[in-house]
């Protein structure tokens, strides 16, 4: 303990004329108390910014994912029929917009085309929604009612591979041109 004690005193020695032993400008603690509420300041309106653009961006998030149409729930329909309707509507739109993210002026043509049938399939079951409204729930309708729903899964999962096979073809002929 010694030792390290007569190192300290060595170095307090070796830096003795060294320290800045001046006292302060009397104004010193003025300007720097401004300078530290000016800090406060501009990080109070930092913090503000931040919340005012977290506010728009919520919002624009809020507008951008709010879809204003009501989903076209079945009347006069048991729970079960409106449960098979619901989770088959929300596969085909995840089908539907897997398709959407694939546009391409290569595949364009058939994104278009599949869309066309997708209109004419949700025609056939506007029809049968029609009819189960109508005549109530009956075996043949429901049955109807799931075929389409099948029919239309069935058909997006086709075009979506059909897509992503020319999507390989068109990457292996770019390599081959390479």
């Amino acid at each position: 303990m010694k030792m390290k004690n007569e190192k300290l005193d060595q170095l307090f020695e070796n830096l003795e004329n060294q320290w800045d032993v001046h006292e302060m400008d009397s104004q010193h603690k003025n300007r720097f108390s401004e300078k530290l509420t000016l800090k406060k300041r501009k990080r109070n309106f930092g913090f503000i910014y931040a919340i005012a653009a977290s506010v728009v961006v919520m919002l624009g998030i809020t507008m951008f994912y709010t879809n204003n149409e009501k989903p076209k729930e079945l009347k006069f329909a048991s729970k079960e029929t409106k449960q098979t309707d619901s989770i088959f509507t929300v596969l085909i739109e995840h089908q539907l917009d897997q398709i959407k993210a694939k546009k391409s002026p290569e595949n364009e043509k058939i994104i278009s085309d599949a869309l066309q049938q997708m209109k004419s399939l949700d025609s056939d079951y506007e029809k049968i929604k029609h009819e189960l409204e109508a005549n109530g729930e009956s075996k043949p309708i429901i049955y109807a009612m799931i075929s389409n729903l099948q029919t239309r899964i069935s058909f997006l999962q086709n075009v979506l591979h059909h897509i992503e096979e020319t999507e390989k073809l068109k990457k292996l002929n770019d390599e081959k041109t390479i």
